[in-house]
């Protein structure tokens, strides 16, 4: 009987420094700073390299300092509420852009079933047929372009936005390991 172990992608950060790691105008307490927008992206970056079944792991190395169990507490901790947030963030764009769709595909259908009616009005009243045609069929076609914002929405855009929360939701969950300048501090 064999057992099969879920890979884990190792992500790797060095910095000289820990406070490198969180953004330099924030001004809250270190637990709750966040994170600086170049060190998450290069997170975020490494892990969009990992297949999506792999398992993350976070390995900061510190150049110029030693860590201490506190700090490694504090950014686990730190990573872990960032990415919590993206995850939360990204889960709202993506109920606002589901809403957007709906109420577009509604504007949508009515626009396009009042085109429909009035060109069928107006290719009744016009007596040349070519010209009754061409009517009839730029109604029809506008009606349908009024289709193609939602349409967007619902076959294209909500995937990714959904993708970017899944990953944010493994890396808020992946184990953090931090790393010093003294060679092993225990992870």
């Amino acid at each position: 009987m064999t057992t099969s172990a879920v890979a884990t992608h190792p992500l790797q950060l060095y910095v000289g420094e820990l406070r490198q790691l969180f953004d330099s105008m924030d001004p809250a307490p270190f637990r709750e700073r966040d994170l600086d927008d170049k060190a998450a992206a290069y997170i975020v970056d490494s892990a969009r390299e990992a297949s999506s079944g792999a398992a993350l792991a976070l390995a900061v190395h510190l150049g110029r300092e030693t860590g201490s169990k506190d700090t490694d507490a504090l950014l686990r901790q730190a990573v872990r509420e960032h990415f919590e947030r993206r995850a939360a963030a990204k889960r709202r764009e993506l109920r606002e852009l589901l809403r957007t769709g709906r109420v577009s595909l509604l504007i949508g259908l009515v626009f396009l079933a009042v085109a429909i009616a009035l060109a069928n009005f107006l290719g009744g009243l016009i007596r040349g047929e070519g010209t009754a045609w061409l009517v009839k069929e730029s109604l029809i076609i506008g009606g349908w372009v009024a289709l193609w914002r939602p349409m967007e929405i619902f076959l294209y855009e909500w995937w990714p936005m959904r993708a970017d929360a899944r990953l944010y939701d493994r890396l808020a969950a992946m184990p953090v390991s931090l790393r010093g300048a003294e060679a092993g501090l225990a992870t």
